[in-house]
């Protein structure tokens, strides 16, 4: 009987529902009305978070919606920055209980399952960035990360999406995600979903990437060929 007692808190310990241990990318299926397969893949990075739907057999883009997100106990409250179906929840918070077990998360409200995909290793450049500037020219041109145009990128340790949005006029300007590695200063993304072209859908797509002082440097050529020298820095807040 004491065994059992210690496994039981153990498994309780191991279960136990932190911040943390929600950190990486997630992933759950289903299916359009049409009957096609649609992958939805959710990433959590420290204080930000982003769900997204695309169809895995076209990679046409479907939904996303994201912001800040917080833990207190097993609710998670979500403050809405970006929303594709329904503008009107920008801005507001939605709470919902979740219950985490054998790399798990179930979203109890919705039934609904979402399997781990990474825990956010062994990503590089893991967690929640806002373009923070260009350089041009050999001219470095900074933006303010705290107005409302905002392009972010979150990274767990496999997935990356980048999300462009506006928080005052609640418009929704693009998005692009799939799987990246970095290795030996080379950034590469591997897009399953582009919502402005889907036929950029499969390509991959190398950067230089470097961190100066905390900054994300990188450098490459885009999806349209153009070369690029962005600089990303870390959300804060």
């Amino acid at each position: 009987m004491k065994s059992i007692f210690i496994t039981l808190i153990q498994l309780c310990f191991l279960f136990s529902l932190n911040a943390q241990n929600l950190i990486g990318a997630w992933e759950s299926y289903s299916s359009s009305s049409e009957g096609e397969p649609l992958k939805s893949v959710l990433i959590l990075a420290d204080g930000y978070q982003v769900l997204t739907i695309y169809n895995m057999a076209t990679g046409e883009f479907v939904h996303t919606n994201g912001g800040s997100w917080k833990l207190d106990g097993n609710i998670i409250t979500e403050l809405v920055e970006f929303h594709t179906d329904d503008p009107g929840k920008i801005g507001s918070e939605f709470s919902f209980k979740v219950e985490l077990t054998n790399n798990e998360i179930k979203i109890v409200d919705r039934a609904e399952v979402f399997k781990r995909i990474d825990d956010g290793t062994p990503g590089d450049l893991q967690g929640a960035w806002l373009m923070s500037g260009r350089v041009r020219d050999g001219k470095t041109q900074l933006r303010d990360t705290e107005r409302p145009r905002k392009t972010m990128k979150i990274l767990s340790g496999s997935r990356f999406q980048w999300v462009a949005y506006n928080t005052e006029t609640k418009e929704f300007k693009g998005t692009g995600g799939g799987t990246y590695t970095t290795k030996d200063g080379i950034y590469t993304e591997n897009i399953e979903f582009f919502s402005r072209d889907k036929t950029k859908t499969g390509l991959s797509l190398k950067f230089d990437y470097e961190l100066i002082n905390g900054d994300w440097h990188h450098k490459g050529l885009s999806s349209k060929g153009d070369p690029i020298h962005e600089i990303w820095s870390t959300r804060n807040k």
